[in-house]
């Protein structure tokens, strides 16, 4: 039986772009002093099973969860595995500049694997730190050929110092980048598929730097897209106020819901599945059944089978909701 949100495990993962801030700022427990570069929050990915830490499913994995209660989390009977990972990202040095595939190139790509749209939202950054997002109008792949060998890719991409609150959707295909200090969540398909152009020279004390995928790089990559700017969610839950949810990003594969206040309030996603992401503050996440205890840097599954959901926050409190989009099991 289902009740109440579904609160996970976090599975923090060393990165050599990583930092401490999944500790620092957000509360994640890191195992020892190495850097990590991401918290995988919710997986139903194969290299990953989330265990549930809280509920009448404690203990449980989501593969079990979802074996057993696929329609009653996700709303629909065509699922096969949660179709969502959510991630915190520490990018305290710089990600590879890389792509991912789409539907269609993934299953030539990479066999087994799924396809990865995604999406960012900035909850801190340092002066300095960079977003690449998108190619810049009439780049070639011959010039990414030959600016990913002397290492100027980066004069090829669309740029823009991001900002707490920016909210960024990277469509497979996008060429993207990120670093410097950049602190956020990510929501993306159920897919560790990623292709990396350029990892900025870097290497290992053994004098070896990470795999590159040029060629499938730019066989994955969208040339019809071009710059990617982000969308602002100004009220960062910082000032006493009564709460407000705002739109932030529509996709073929979820919507994003800025919610930030202090006041309790309804979330917009009766019935269908719901994901969130909490950004600042704390409070108490319900359905009709139970609530859980949220603190900054806790995520949660929605399950579609509760007809309401209510975050009663304790003070001034920011969240990113997820909601499901459920045409994309119904349009192929």
């Amino acid at each position: 039986m289902l009740t109440g949100p579904l609160v996970f495990e976090s599975s923090p993962r060393p990165m050599v772009w990583g930092g401490r801030d999944l500790a620092n700022v957000l509360n994640k427990p890191l195992p020892d002093l190495q850097i990590y570069g991401e918290a995988w929050e919710v997986s139903d990915h194969p290299r990953h099973g989330s265990i549930a830490r809280s509920g009448a499913n404690v203990g449980q994995s989501l593969r079990r969860l979802m074996e057993e209660h696929a329609e009653a989390i996700v709303g629909h009977n065509s699922a096969d595995r949660f179709p969502w990972l959510l991630k915190w990202l520490d990018c305290n040095d710089w990600l590879s500049v890389q792509v991912h595939p789409d539907a269609d190139q993934v299953k030539t790509l990479w066999p087994g694997e799924g396809p990865k749209n995604e999406a960012w939202f900035v909850l801190k950054t340092r002066p300095g730190a960079r977003v690449w997002s998108g190619l810049l109008p009439g780049v070639t792949a011959k010039q990414l050929r030959e600016t990913a060998a002397d290492g100027t890719i980066s004069n090829c991409l669309h740029s823009f110092e991001p900002r707490p609150g920016d909210c960024l959707y990277l469509p497979a295909g996008t060429v993207h980048a990120v670093g410097g200090g950049v602190l956020m969540a990510e929501i993306q398909q159920t897919s560790d598929a990623t292709f990396r152009l350029f990892d900025w020279n870097r290497i290992d004390a053994h004098g070896v730097g990470r795999q590159l995928h040029l060629e499938e790089s730019i066989a994955c990559i969208d040339w019809n897209r071009g710059p990617v700017n982000p969308v602002r969610a100004d009220n960062l839950g910082t000032e006493s106020e009564a709460s407000t949810a705002a739109n932030v990003i529509d996709s073929p594969f979820f919507s994003l819901v800025h919610v930030a206040g202090n006041s309790e309030i309804v979330l917009p996603c009766a019935s269908r599945l719901g994901a969130v992401f909490l950004l600042h503050g704390k409070g108490t996440l319900a359905d009709s059944s139970r609530g859980e205890q949220l603190i900054a840097g806790d995520t949660a599954i929605l399950p579609a089978c509760s007809d309401t959901w209510t975050w009663k926050p304790n003070g001034p409190s920011a969240l990113l909701l997820a909601m499901a989009v459920y045409e994309q099991w119904t349009s192929s």
